[in-house]
């Protein structure tokens, strides 16, 4: 019997006693994920730990020539870190063992520069050993950041230095158990101290490091450890640093045409459909505006719902979330810091605290073979190793899940099956409410995991249709939940003009508020929009779950008299171009007087009418490098802008640590114009700036 016949008579035979053959699985498309990056995949949500010599420096770029003898933390614990990172869901801990500035967290036989001539532990301490051991006490994984840029080192530039740094990474990766990450920064050459030269020395990014040995290196060492940069080779940078990707993300770029520094960096935020690498996006932001510890920035710390923006719009667009925790000089990972990264695993917790998809009916029309081991069933199943896949060229599909009873429902997490490609292009969700079919969300891409919010619908089905996808579609999981409405305490803010608004951070929420300074309730006057406040007066308000009836913490907040009539002058009456930006009601913003001001720079603020003055306010710039932040002062109150009259002066105690508002009471002086005077400024530079400036008054 010939071979064709045979292969026919076993297929016959096969469906004579009931049997059918196994369906051929579908095949990889395009660009498929490494052992290591799908690893990498599963991590998700990870800590940076910025902590070397800036910390004690108080810079974020240091230059090179700062002294060992300056590091030296006075309670340095490692387990605090870990303790905290793994109380706040993190997973691991990439650590900076060398930043720019050459200093070495470990005692390193490649430079003097490093923990071993530094006070701390008398030289014999290690910061990398502590953490290693630290994070294997609390089940984290340790990543490893090493800056090619070395400012200190006298040898950068020449051939020597790459040895160096070679050498640097062959004692991170051997002495330190498993390494999951290895991080590249894309800061490469330019000033520096560079052994005392004190010059600018360039290199090309591209080839001076020997990225092939350095790829090497790390393959030899570490071989499950991910490779970061711009452009990988395993991990792309997602082209911000401000904690999101854009709704496109596909895990795939042309890596071919990336180097370090790739000026084209906007592109790695989506990635490229057509692109011939798998390089996911990581997306890295700090909880505070610097990635170093500054005690300027302690009142900077993100806000829990800029912390939920941000997870979603990471994680939730096919993101891994990398958050950084600026140690302070303590060595201790901030209070402040502490309890907003709890608050947001508490927060989380909750949105995806019950699962609603598991032992639901899901269909769909077209199956891989019209078999259970591809059929719809698999995608709520909780193994992300089953898949649903419809048959080669169908591409255009849907399945649809249905709901014992109707269910409300708020969050989706979708899933595709990576380790065979990322496929969809397009992609709708819908849900069945009274007897209709109503759209919820229609996006893009989804890999490894997409997480979509919309408002709380009450649905007897939720229908995903695959709209457009580069090959038959595999999906390995969807989760449904009902997120609780999300109840922080509103935010109150003012225009200039007088008009308040009190921010809440969900929509479903009520808010009530009292404009005499007592306890408000629900019985109170109930926020619908904006409203005026013309006079002085203090709002108190809550927000309220109007499910269950919670409330959250009550917000205050004090408001004199709008700005809506001032006017800012200069020395000899001169109105003062772009300066409204100080009474814009926004300390964000900032205007600063010119280079040219004069020794002791002023401004005058005409308030449009007389007043009885008691006091002033003043915010400092609040930009992540602020500069002309008045340290001493002096304030005069005027009738007619001719005869001023001297109301105080003195100093803004610690103003340049602690960059919050400043209230200074005097006593009530009659007047309708109020000058500021800058008699010192911190730092070199002679301009004054000014994010804010009000007044106090009683009348």
């Amino acid at each position: 019997m010939s071979i064709k016949r045979f292969v026919f008579f076993l297929f016959g035979l096969m469906i004579l006693i009931g049997c059918t053959p196994e369906v051929a699985p579908p095949a990889p498309l395009g660009p498929i994920p490494s052992a290591r990056q799908l690893a990498w995949h599963k991590m998700e949500y990870y800590a940076f730990v910025h902590f070397n010599m800036n910390t004690f420096t108080d810079m974020e770029w240091g230059l090179g020539g700062e002294s060992p003898q300056t590091f030296n933390p006075t309670e340095l614990d490692t387990r605090q870190w870990a303790r905290v990172a793994k109380e706040a869901g993190m997973k691991g801990i990439i650590i900076t063992a060398k930043h720019h500035d050459g200093f070495c967290l470990w005692p390193t036989k490649t430079t003097e520069h490093s923990v071993k001539n530094a006070p701390w532990k008398d030289g014999k301490g290690d910061v990398i050993k502590e953490l290693a051991k630290a994070c294997a006490q609390y089940d984290l994984k340790m990543g490893i950041y090493l800056s090619p840029w070395d400012r200190n080192h006298a040898a950068y530039g020449k051939p020597e230095y790459v040895e160096d740094f070679h050498q640097q990474l062959r004692e991170l990766l051997t002495n330190y158990g498993e390494i999951f990450e290895v991080w590249f920064d894309g800061a490469n050459g330019g000033s520096g101290y560079y052994g005392g030269a004190n010059e600018t020395r360039k290199i090309d990014n591209k080839t001076y490091y020997q990225w092939d040995e350095t790829t090497a290196i790390v393959r030899e060492l570490q071989p499950n450890a991910v490779i970061f940069s711009d452009g990988g080779p395993d991990i792309r940078w997602v082209g911000n640093e401000e904690g999101w990707a854009n709704t496109t993300n596909w895990s795939i770029m042309r890596r071919d045409e990336i180097y370090p520094g790739w000026p084209r960096y906007v592109e790695l935020r989506s990635g490229h459909e057509d692109g011939t690498h798998w390089l996911p996006a990581e997306v890295n932001v700090s909880i505070r505006p610097g990635w170093y510890y500054h005690p300027r920035e302690d009142h900077q710390v993100k806000s829990l719902p800029q912390l939920i923006k941000i997870y979603y719009e990471s994680i939730g667009r096919n993101g891994n979330f990398l958050l950084n925790l600026p140690v302070d000089n303590r060595g201790l990972v901030h209070e402040t810091d502490v309890q907003q990264l709890l608050a947001l695993k508490k927060q989380i917790d909750k949105d995806f605290a019950i699962e609603l998809s598991e032992k639901q009916t899901i269909k769909s029309s077209d199956t891989r073979g019209n078999s259970n081991e591809y059929g719809a069933e698999n995608i709520n199943d909780g193994d992300n190793e089953t898949y649903w896949a419809t048959p080669d060229g169908v591409t255009t599909s849907s399945f649809t899940l249905t709901f014992d009873t109707p269910t409300e429902v708020n969050r989706m997490v979708l899933q595709e099956y990576i380790p065979l490609g990322q496929r969809v292009q397009q992609f709708s969700v819908e849900a069945f409410v009274d007897n209709d079919w109503v759209l919820l969300d229609e996006q893009t891409t989804i890999g490894n995991r997409r997480i979509l919010r919309f408002d709380t619908v009450k649905a007897s089905k939720i229908k995903v249709n695959i709209l457009k996808s580069k090959g038959p579609p595999l999906i390995c999981n969807m989760e449904l939940y009902k997120a609780p409405n999300f109840l922080t305490a509103p935010l109150i803010s003012r225009n200039k003009n007088g008009e308040v608004s009190l921010i809440k951070a969900d929509k479903q929420l009520e808010v009530y508020y009292t404009l005499d300074g007592s306890s408000p309730d629900r019985g109170s006057i109930k926020y619908t929009d904006p409203f005026l406040v013309a006079t002085r007066a203090t709002i108190k308000a809550i927000a309220v779950n109007p499910e269950n009836g919670e409330s959250s913490v009550v917000s205050s907040k004090y408001l004199d008299i709008p700005k809506k009539d001032w006017e800012v002058y200069g020395p000899g009456a001169v109105k003062l171009k772009g300066a409204d930006l100080l009474i814009d009601e926004d300390p964000r913003t900032f205007w600063a007087t010119s280079e040219n001001a004069d020794t002791n720079p002023e401004i005058v603020i005409d308030l449009g009418k007389q007043y009885a003055i008691a006091g002033f306010t003043y915010w400092p710039n609040q930009e992540r490098y602020p500069f002309g932040i008045v340290t001493n002062y002096e304030c005069y109150i005027s009738r007619d802008k001719q005869n001023w009259q001297l109301a105080g002066k003195g100093e803004f105690a610690n103003i340049v640590n602690s960059r919050i508002e400043q209230r200074i009471n005097f006593k009530t002086i009659e007047g309708r114009y109020i000058k500021l005077r800058a008699t010192q400024l911190a730092g070199e530079d002679n301009r004054a700036s000014f994010a804010e400036v009000g007044v106090i008054t009683t009348n």
